[in-house]
């Protein structure tokens, strides 16, 4: 049977993210959501979860972008001077590689995010990451280790094909590349460790928006079993932004993630719509 899990990405990062979350699952096909446990409205988006039995609730671990958990003396090879994560995976990456960010540091700061969601009474479905992080050799394995301590063996695995979505711009394809090679070994990892995610992935991970067309169109062609389409709707773009530094179309993507035309394909299709706790 087809099945598809609508995710939105950085739950709890603002109050528009959750806004788009609460409306999506009142009134369209979203069942699924990450939450950022570093994000300013993790409180907001305890409250929406707790209110939407329909709602699965995975981890959004965050190692960039946003501001850590720990104390910058605890972690200090994951932050600035002002306490604060490397702006994006790329510059991430570079140090990880290089040399530069501890494991230990690592283990810490996702110890802790561990920590606060299980603090806010929430089981969770799954894990995935902020920017994909979690698939790093690494990263990996401590992300892996800490959520089968908190009984969660289910994670994304975001093996997407290398030319999906419409950009062909060179550092973006050069991204996909890394995903893609990275996926992979995040996907012999998971199995080794009895992890179970999605048959397939279908989020566009080069920029794109995810729009009704797109979801439309993934439906028309869905594979057998269970496929994630990742989304980052909110109801705000402008807040966004602000925020994240990404100039991106969230409020296109909230419009897809609660569509009545989206839904009534599915039924439509007899697609099962789910979240992590029916794979």
């Amino acid at each position: 049977m087809k099945k598809i899990i609508l995710n939105a990405d950085d739950f709890g990062r603002h109050i528009k993210i959750n806004e788009a979350v609460k409306k999506a699952v009142e009134t369209g096909a979203l069942r699924s959501a990450t939450l950022m446990t570093t994000g300013a409205a993790f409180d907001d988006a305890v409250s929406v979860a707790k209110s939407a039995p329909m709602l699965g609730v995975g981890l959004h671990l965050t190692l960039v972008d946003d501001t850590p958990l720990s104390p910058k003396e605890n972690i200090p090879t994951l932050t600035d001077k002002d306490g604060k994560f490397y702006p994006d995976y790329m510059s991430f990456l570079k140090a990880y590689f290089m040399g530069r960010i501890s494991l230990d540091d690592i283990k810490t700061e996702l110890a802790a995010q561990f920590a606060k969601i299980e603090r806010s009474g929430l089981k969770i479905t799954h894990i995935d990451s902020h920017q994909h992080l979690h698939h790093a050799p690494g990263v990996l394995e401590i992300a892996v280790e800490l959520a089968k301590k908190a009984n969660v063996y289910k994670m994304r695995i975001s093996h997407t094909p290398l030319f999906s979505g419409e950009s062909t711009n060179i550092k973006q394809l050069i991204g996909r590349f890394g995903l893609f090679s990275l996926s992979t070994y995040a996907k012999f990892t998971a199995k080794k460790h009895n992890f179970k995610s999605p048959d397939n992935f279908a989020g566009i991970v080069a920029g794109e928006a995810v729009s009704e067309d797109f979801l439309i169109n993934e439906i028309q062609n869905l594979k057998e079993g269970a496929t994630e389409v990742m989304m980052h709707p909110a109801t705000d773009n402008a807040a966004i932004t602000a925020i994240a530094g990404w100039k991106h179309d969230f409020i296109t993507e909230y419009k897809a993630a609660s569509s009545e035309k989206v839904l009534n394909l599915l039924r439509e299709k007899n697609v099962e719509v789910i979240n992590y706790n029916n794979i």
